[in-house]
């Protein structure tokens, strides 16, 4: 029998403008909200793991946490999402990012890292909100827009993001005399935003935009076997655009993670304080998110392939600009910014790829093996990158990132060549 939350009432053509501007203007809101808390844990995740561990070649374990928590919550996530709509999974995600941001305040209150690692864990579950969300834009999106649409979420990040990282420094003073470390203080600001975010979606993400868009296509095979993983993973498996598509996020993020969390580390070796790092992750985060509308309009305008091309351009410059830099905070500001714009250009163009490469039934499983994929790798390259700045140099790190850019763009070349 099918239940009501898989055949949702159709709505009218005439409808269809004014509920997709809803639902967007309802992701724009958690993404500003999900904005403010994620920046806490990217600021100062590595400082506070040095706290705790009492040794730096740790420092890179705690985004790496975060990033894994994040990717271990893809799939199941996507599975919920898959069979109950957008709201539940993306509700669950920001309740348990809240609860792993107040098991990093008691991690460092009794100074446990293996603890600090669980919570960092839960946290990056409100990344995976906010990258979700992107593809909830997506859902009822026209396909000549859906790079627009996807690339306007991610932009209402921009706002949250940069006022986060410079958040963090007075929200840390508030702590000063009690039990709580400063450093682990902005992450109980953080679990009261995710809280909020979280109840934005239940009470307005009203209809649920993936279940209208399956009602609007009621000629594709809505059955459970073709939404599974295994239906997902088959399609990408059937189109080489959109193996290109799981290449290009993963290899843009992990890229930007590697060098992103070790560049607080790399400023506080030349003498940057704890405002100046903010300031350049706050430089960072507006490179990733506030011209993604632009990325997003060139995906459309120019096509996807030209967009990934760019992507790996900015990539390789900002690797070029921020390993060379040495003590010079703004050539390091410079590249950060950079890295951003490569990012935002890599996620974009690929988060579009991907769902115009595979049928509507299997996107939700494919867009939840998509972010596995790019936080698995993303995990993988901050966990080791805290280990190479360590035995080698942020230099080195940068030179290696350059390297893991290489298969994303002989991969886009070649289909680049086909296509013509």
């Amino acid at each position: 029998m099918t239940s009501t939350l898989d055949a949702p009432d159709i709505p009218a053509p005439e409808a269809l403008p004014a509920l997709r501007r809803r639902t967007t203007a309802v992701l724009v809101s958690s993404q500003i909200l999900g904005g403010l808390g994620v920046p806490i844990g990217i600021a100062l995740a590595p400082m506070l793991a040095t706290e705790v561990s009492g040794t730096e070649a740790l420092s890179g374990l705690a985004p790496t946490a975060s990033v894994a928590g994040t990717a271990l919550l893809s799939l199941p996530l996507a599975a919920l999402m898959t069979s109950r709509g957008r709201r539940p999974g993306l509700v669950l995600a920001y309740l348990i990012g809240a609860l792993g941001a107040g098991l990093v305040v008691l991690a460092a209150v009794i100074e446990s890292f293996p603890l600090l690692l669980l919570g960092m864990a839960g946290f990056g579950a409100g990344s995976s909100a906010n990258l979700q969300a992107r593809f909830a834009a997506a859902d009822l999106a026209e396909p000549d827009r859906r790079g627009r649409a996807i690339s306007l979420v991610i932009w209402a990040t921009t706002i949250g993001s940069v006022l986060g990282p410079n958040i963090a420094a007075p929200t840390s003073r508030a702590f000063s005399g009690t039990s709580i470390p400063e450093a682990a203080g902005p992450f109980l600001f953080a679990a009261g935003i995710f809280a909020v975010a979280g109840l934005v979606v239940a009470v307005l993400l009203r209809p649920d935009p993936l279940l209208t868009a399956r009602a609007l296509a009621p000629q594709e095979n809505q059955s459970a076997q073709s939404r599974s993983l295994r239906a997902g993973v088959a399609a990408v498996a059937a189109s080489p655009m959109a193996r290109l598509a799981l290449v290009t996020v993963a290899a843009s993020h992990t890229v930007m993670v590697s060098i992103m969390v070790m560049t607080p580390v790399d400023l506080g070796h030349h003498g940057a304080s704890l405002q100046l790092v903010g300031l350049v992750i706050s430089g960072h985060i507006a490179g990733m998110y506030a011209l993604s509308p632009v990325m997003g309009w060139l995906s459309d305008r120019f096509g996807r392939l030209s967009v990934i091309g760019l992507a790996v351009g900015l990539l390789c410059c900002a690797a070029l600009l921020a390993g060379t830099a040495g003590p010079s905070h703004g050539q390091t500001a410079a590249g950060l910014f950079v890295l951003g714009l490569g990012w935002s250009a890599g996620l974009v163009s690929g988060s579009a790829l991907l769902t115009d490469s595979v049928p509507q039934p299997a996107r939700a499983a494919v867009q939840g093996l998509s972010d596995l994929t790019m936080n698995t790798a993303a995990g993988i390259g901050g966990a080791a990158a805290g280990l190479i700045v360590a035995r080698a140099s942020y230099g080195w790190l940068n030179l290696i990132g350059v390297c893991v850019l290489l298969p994303m763009a002989a991969l886009a070349l070649r289909r680049a060549v086909k296509k013509a």
